[in-house]
């Protein structure tokens, strides 16, 4: 569903106005952007808690969510905020690392919690071949040893980033999510239409809206069609 259609009135924008009765004077186009941006921001936090192994991902992202940076010799931290179209990294999913012979290995994550009976300071503190790494943040970590040797995109990294959001002069653009979970941003925002301006429709909007939501915890549920179901039986002691 894109968000205009001016000639069918099929868009996000008209159709949300249909839901709430109400017109542009009285539901800018901004408003309905900022719905769908914060439905948006719904499903991808949701889908990152239902399933973790799910690396989802916007499909109006053009660009993979993998990069690589440069290794500098004994600099331990590294930060990766934006992928190389300017879009927010939230998350590091994986970290490789370049060896002498050019092939990249994993390194192992860890805690510096894990670290018991000597400084942190002290921990792998010559400097080698990175072997692991520590999330200090949600988009910065920490090697461990330090790189003895710069080198050209000596990191790779793997990432989940915010998703690709709505702006006013949008028209065909389309949410980057399943097609299921689209009628939920026009809903969303004649839910929000109705709260805010305190119109009579809004209870049921709410339900149509607890639709929406509990739409997307089984579009979750149901996703991982193309992996094996896997039944472990707990053994317990009679006695």
């Amino acid at each position: 569903m894109q968000f205009s259609d001016t000639s069918l009135n099929t868009g996000i924008l008209q159709r949300a106005r249909q839901m709430a009765r109400v017109d542009a004077n009285q539901w800018a186009t901004f408003n309905v952007v900022n719905s769908c941006n914060d439905w948006l921001n719904k499903i991808f936090t949701e889908g990152k808690i239902l399933d973790i192994r799910f690396q989802l991902d916007d499909t109006n992202h053009t660009a993979l969510p993998e990069g690589t940076s440069n290794l500098i010799v004994s600099q331990s931290d590294y930060s990766f905020l934006t992928d190389e179209q300017d879009n927010r990294i939230t998350n590091l999913t994986r970290i490789d690392i370049l060896d002498s012979s050019g092939l990249y290995r994993q390194l192992i994550p860890f805690d510096q919690a894990e670290v018991r009976g000597i400084a942190l300071d002290e921990f792998l503190k010559t400097n080698d071949l990175p072997r692991f790494y520590d999330k200090i943040a949600d988009n910065i970590i920490r090697l461990y040893p330090t790189p003895a040797a710069s080198v050209t995109s000596g990191i790779k990294y793997y990432f989940q980033r915010a998703p690709s959001y709505f702006v006013a002069t949008d028209t065909t653009k389309k949410p980057g999510v399943a097609d299921d979970l689209h009628r939920g941003f026009v809903i969303a925002s004649a839910y929000d239409a109705a709260l805010t301006l305190g119109l009579d429709n809004i209870q049921p909007l709410a339900v149509e809206l607890a639709k929406e939501e509990q739409k997307i915890t089984d579009y979750f549920a149901s996703r991982l069609t193309d992996e094996p179901l896997i039944i472990r039986t707990k053994w317990r002691n009679p006695r």
